[in-house]
């Protein structure tokens, strides 16, 4: 099968125009795949509830039909603020635009998959569409190549459970992940602790693993600054230092602990001239997401704040050049491709010591590692690299070299040797 024009189908229950990493890499992945040549079938919900398919990008799109779930946000469409009732601001239960589920799709699917006989599968999400394209792939004798982009504790952490209900929520969600891993011919994640959080350390997984990065397209993000343009587009200072954040604006990414750590960061120095003045930085929100309201509501007299917005390319590439560092607070990354697009222009890092992110914001190499939650630390942290451009300049350069390990054609590279690998076993059975 190498170097042969292969048929793969890309199952996933986020995907384009939605923003988050499982629908970007998803999409990267389909498009990266079509322009090397491969026939692609990418399945997923539809966004209006009907099926339907298009040609987007090279790549054979398939809508399954699905239901409006309100409880959450389509991660599409803006998020509004909480509606008052009788002068109090209710706690939102449904949203107008809500994330779309296909429920019962094996009928859509079976009809897809048996026009399109693909050579391989590719699962990205453990929902209805993931296990109805595994059934008939097993069904086939297709072959099935999985990516786990989740952790238990993505899911029990935004469900604030209470920790003697968490614990066995995770339990049995991390059996449940195994299990559907297991039922793969080929397993892969974004990186080495991802792996070894789900699967545990020297134990036997009866099928191969491997960490495959998210990867992102290098040549669209170029270090240096942003132009004063786009700057006075969005009222940011032309000599400000800038905390930049962009991802999705969620409670449990706990941007507010990122603005608090600025607020203190602006407070504890000294005022003095220039780009190295952190008592005037201002900090850029990139992306929307339920908590965005709260926190605009929250900030609004702080000019030095700014709430942007949903962002997509090719504007977001110049964004990332309004940071001199990147910094989250997330504990729930199993990779995190803004990280990566912010190392590939040449920003420092400052993220927590929690989930997968280490690989990629490395403890004094390209960033500092803080203590997850603490507002001290993070607020430390920034005043040391914005304080000293010596310190900056190299954890820049660390940064782009880390990048580059993490470069979209490289995990392109890494996809087809396994589609092949998978393809060739199965052929020899």
């Amino acid at each position: 099968m190498k170097g042969i024009e292969m048929k793969i189908t890309i199952a996933t229950a986020v995907y384009y125009p939605q923003i988050n990493g499982v629908a970007v890499f998803s999409h990267n992945l389909a498009v990266g795949l079509a322009r090397r040549g491969h026939q692609v079938m990418v399945i997923c919900p539809s966004q209006t509830g009907k099926n339907y398919s298009r040609l987007i990008d090279g790549v054979k799109t398939v809508y399954l039909k699905s239901v409006d779930a309100k409880i959450y946000p389509d991660q599409i469409h803006a998020v509004g603020a909480k509606k008052k009732v009788l002068g109090v601001r209710w706690p939102r239960l449904w949203y107008k635009h809500g994330f779309r589920v296909s429920v019962f799709p094996q009928r859509e699917i079976k009809r897809a998959l048996d026009d399109f006989c693909p050579d391989v599968v590719h699962v990205q999400v453990s929902d209805p569409i993931g296990l109805s394209v595994v059934w008939w792939a097993k069904k086939n004798g297709v072959p099935v190549v999985t990516t786990e982009h989740n952790q238990p504790d993505v899911i029990t952490d935004q469900l604030h459970m209470p920790i003697f209900v968490k614990k066995p929520a995770n339990a049995m969600l991390n059996m449940y992940f195994r299990n559907r891993q297991s039922k793969s011919d080929f397993v892969t994640m974004p990186t080495e602790k991802a792996i070894r959080e789900l699967l545990g350390k020297g134990e036997e997984f009866p099928v191969p693993v491997a960490a495959v990065s998210n990867g992102v397209d290098l040549s669209n993000f170029k270090p240096g600054r942003a132009s004063s343009e786009l700057r006075k587009k969005y009222g940011i200072n032309s000599d400000a230092p800038v905390v930049l954040y962009v991802g999705r604006v969620d409670p449990e990414k706990k941007v507010e602990l990122v603005i608090e750590a600025a607020k203190q960061a602006r407070a504890k120095t000294p005022q003095k001239q220039g780009q190295n003045d952190v008592s005037r930085l201002e900090v850029v929100i990139v992306g929307d997401g339920i908590d965005k309201a709260r926190l605009e509501r929250l900030y609004r007299d702080e000019k030095w704040v700014h709430f942007l917005g949903r962002i997509v390319p090719p504007e977001l590439y110049e964004v990332y050049r309004l940071g001199d560092v990147f910094v989250t607070a997330s504990e729930i990354e199993t990779q995190g491709i803004v990280l990566i697009e912010a190392a590939a222009t040449g920003l420092p890092l400052i993220a927590v010591n929690a989930g997968a992110v280490g690989e990629v914001c490395q403890n004094n190499v390209n960033g500092l590692l803080c203590e997850p939650g603490s507002v001290v630390e993070i607020s430390d942290a920034i005043v040391k690299i914005l304080s000293d451009p010596a310190l900056r300049e190299r954890l820049s350069k660390k940064s782009i070299e880390i990048a580059s390990e993490h470069d979209f054609e490289k995990t392109l590279d890494k996809f087809i040797n396994i589609y092949n690998k998978v393809a060739e076993l199965e052929a020899g059975k």
